[in-house]
């Protein structure tokens, strides 16, 4: 199986209970087409370099998995019908860095 490293972005007029289901709906997703979620990390809403779709803000999401061809085939499939994402992107990596949280939440 290959490491793969998943973003995606949901529109930001969802709420955030909302978000969640669309993130676990894409991890059953990969797990049943033979894939393998690692690490689901929540960037919350950033702002987006330019207008994309008419949004100006988005939830981000990063998903690290383990899969095959198959598994990002169907993971996309879906994700290009699905009206509540922005963009997605998905890498192929050689390994996962478990350890390291880019956008950590800081206390004030």
């Amino acid at each position: 199986m290959n490491c793969y490293e998943h973003t995606l972005i949901i529109k930001q007029d969802k709420l955030e209970n909302h978000s969640k289901t669309i993130i676990n709906k894409y991890e059953n997703l990969i797990n049943k087409n033979s894939g393998k979620v690692l690490k689901t990390e929540e960037w919350g809403l950033r702002n987006l370099s330019h207008l994309i779709k008419n949004n100006k803000k988005g939830f981000y999401f990063h998903i690290k998995f383990e899969g095959t061809g198959k598994t990002i085939d169907e993971l996309e499939k879906a994700e290009n019908i699905d009206q509540t994402l922005i963009r997605f992107l998905t890498v192929r990596v050689k390994k996962h860095d478990l350890e390291k949280e880019y956008f950590e939440k800081r206390e004030s």
